[in-house]
This record gives C-alpha cells, sequence and structure tokens, in this order.
C-alpha cells in the first residue's frame, strides 16, 4: 500500500487554473508532479460544488458531513480537540 501525499493548496488551484485553460489531466500531472489522475478530478469536483475549504485540509482529515473546519460550534471544537489530547 502507498503512502498518502499532501499537496500544498497552491498546488491545488494552480491544477483548476490550468484545467480552466483546457489542459489535459496527464499534462497537469507531468508538469506539476501529480501521481494520481484521481487527485486531480476530486480538486474539480470540489471546486465544482464550492467545497473549496477542503483544499486547505490536511491529508486524512475528516469533517462531519456538511461541515467544513468552520462550520463546528465552539463547544465541538473544544470537544474534538479534547478528544485528541
Amino acid at each position: 500500500m502507498g503512502t498518502r501525499v499532501h499537496y500544498p493548496e497552491e498546488i491545488k488551484w494552480k491544477v483548476i487554473e490550468l484545467k480552466q485553460k483546457g489542459f489535459t489531466n496527464h499534462a497537469i500531472m507531468d508538469q506539476l508532479g501529480i501521481k494520481n489522475v484521481y487527485q486531480i478530478k476530486t480538486w474539480m469536483k470540489w471546486h465544482r460544488e464550492g467545497r473549496i475549504h477542503r483544499f486547505s485540509q490536511p491529508v486524512g482529515k475528516q469533517y462531519t458531513y456538511g461541515k467544513g473546519p468552520y462550520g463546528l460550534s465552539k463547544v465541538e471544537e473544544l470537544r474534538r480537540k479534547n478528544k485528541q489530547l
């Protein structure tokens, strides 16, 4: 099994920009060093659906359905931080 790769938020925005200019997925992968075509498709889906807050999330960090990192109440944020400790 492979290890997860974290791409900086700037790379994700560059992918969106290049796709909107008409570049192919493989050209973008070669240019930016992205290893999997499905990663580009995922970022494009997030962009289309307006879930751009996910661009700044760390690898593997999951939030409850329908809530972004800033959609949690103060109490819920404190519970999660407490659970991590």
